[in-house]
């Protein structure tokens, strides 16, 4: 009631949980580990990459396990559609497509995963030396970059394979060629956002040579975004890998990738509109599940989300 007297005993003391206090709110975990517990919270981006895990390891075991080979033709058996002896059919000249569509995932994944890599590290190379010392090497490789940078990229790519020839290895040298300045640039600007730190000014104190410590202390601190790039990078080059073998500068016959399939599969796409359809399916759920993963990791390697939780 308004205006009653209160006593000392109207009120308990509750006093200092020390233990409480003392406790330690969250787990103590690595910057790793806790990467990983918040992706495994993100379930879109785990299917995603089980999706993906299940597409590499149809692509290593079904060529070496089945019966038929992904060159071997068979003119009794063409054209045909989804059977349990062939299960995504034939193509026209009697191909077994379920092994042409992994032998073909073979070759696409090897070819994103690899120019993706090589980019990766030699874009994160260029850009933090460019980054880290500045001047007029910083000059120099800015300005390659730029004009690098004012030609499409899918031209280069395209000159590269008419000077080079049609194959794999033709294919990856041609997308590292431009496939690298993207990652340059965005670490230039991370390691000149990072190098003025309190931690970079103690190493460069303690006399920790300038190589060391952009190996040791400034791409580290960055990882987390070449990874995530990398993820993001593998999916544009699938696509340009479907495209080039698509106009017909990728991947030789007999050989095979999506691009090849999605090729032959458009010549007969009235009639039996399977054979694109099948490929297309899964370019464009791979291309998804990488964008997606990609986006997670993004989410799960950011250290100013570890707070927000």
């Amino acid at each position: 009631m308004v205006g009653e007297q209160r006593t000392n005993d109207d009120f308990v003391i509750i006093g200092k949980n020390l233990k409480r206090m003392e406790s330690i709110s969250r787990p103590s975990l690595s910057y790793w580990k806790d990467a990983w517990r918040r992706l495994t919270k993100n379930k879109i981006a785990i299917l995603s990459l089980v999706l993906i895990f299940i597409y590499i390891l149809l692509a290593v075991f079904v060529p070496i396990f089945s019966k038929y080979g992904y060159a071997d033709v068979d003119s009794g058996k063409m054209n045909q559609f989804l059977s349990t002896e062939h299960w995504f059919g034939t193509d026209s000249i009697g191909r077994d497509l379920w092994v042409r569509v992994w032998r073909g995932a073979r070759v696409s994944l090897s070819i994103g995963f690899i120019a993706a890599i090589l980019n990766a590290v030699l874009g994160a190379f260029v850009g933090g030396i460019s980054g880290y010392y500045g001047g007029k090497i910083d000059m120099v490789i800015m300005r390659i970059i730029d004009v690098l940078y004012g030609i499409p990229a899918l031209i280069v790519t395209i000159l590269v394979m008419v000077v080079l020839g049609s194959g794999i290895n033709s294919l990856i040298i041609a997308m590292v060629i431009v496939g690298w300045i993207g990652t340059a640039r965005f670490v230039r600007g991370e390691v000149m956002r990072l190098k003025g730190q309190d931690f970079v000014a103690a190493a460069k104190i303690l006399g920790v040579g300038n190589f060391r410590i952009i190996i040791k202390h400034v791409l580290p601190n960055i990882m987390g975004l070449i990874i995530t790039n990398l993820m993001m990078a593998v999916p544009n080059a699938i696509f340009r890998e479907a495209f080039l073998s698509y106009i017909g500068l990728g991947i030789a016959p007999p050989e095979c990738s999506w691009g090849i399939l999605a090729k032959e599969g458009a010549k007969m796409l009235r009639i039996y509109p399977h054979e694109l359809f099948i490929p297309a399916f899964f370019i464009c759920t791979t291309m998804l599940a990488m964008n997606l993963l990609g986006d997670g990791l993004r989410d799960a390697l950011d250290p100013k989300l570890r707070g927000s939780e």
